[in-house]
């Protein structure tokens, strides 16, 4: 699979996010303000020397592991481990569990393999996006589709169905994690 490197207009305003979370009451957290050991993994976050890639470093947070299925199934863990760079807003677990019932076992069906790889595509934008790049706007994501993306106060909300950013940088090898609490599905 080859994914676009066009991340047209991602760079529009390096410092709106850092205000809106700066002025926030519950700032959105960020990876680098956690604290780990040497070569201990707190909550995905990864020291920078050391960091492995998307799907290591996923399957290493360990509430991903709906997401790291989802990704098997649709046979996109050779194109997360490549080259990149990759920002990939990544659901938790408990996204996946609140879809409505029925709905991660379709899409896990190998007959729904292309339809769940344009899911999971949707949730990655090429080229590595830090929370401080972030404004509203819509995104180019490796499923040739626009992701909206919008600033609201002290939060950042992702898709038509408003997944909140919960947790940002988490920084890999590849690319940048973003994890939020709602899978998103493109609108058609």
């Amino acid at each position: 699979m080859t994914i676009k490197r066009n991340v047209h207009g991602l760079a529009l305003g390096f410092t709106l996010f850092a205000v809106a979370c700066g002025s926030a009451e519950k700032p959105v957290e960020t990876a680098s303000d956690e604290t780990m050991a040497e070569g201990e993994m707190t909550d995905g976050a990864v020291e920078a020397e050391t960091a492995k890639d998307i799907v290591d470093t996923a399957v290493e947070a360990g509430t991903f592991t709906t997401l790291m299925k989802a990704v098997q199934a649709a046979e996109l863990v050779e194109t997360l481990k490549g080259e990149g760079p990759f920002t990939v807003f990544a659901p938790t677990d408990d996204a996946f569990a609140a879809l409505p019932e029925g709905t991660l076992d379709a899409l896990l069906a190998p007959e729904k393999k292309d339809e769940l790889a344009r899911i999971l595509t949707f949730h990655v934008v090429p080229g590595k996006v830090m929370a401080a790049d972030v404004t509203t706007m819509e995104a180019d994501t490796a499923a040739g589709v626009k992701l909206p993306i919008k600033v609201d106060g002290d939060k950042v909300v992702v898709g038509d169905q408003e997944a909140t950013v919960v947790k940002t940088d988490i920084e890999t090898s590849n690319g940048v994690i973003h994890v939020i609490d709602k899978v998103v599905m493109p609108s058609e």
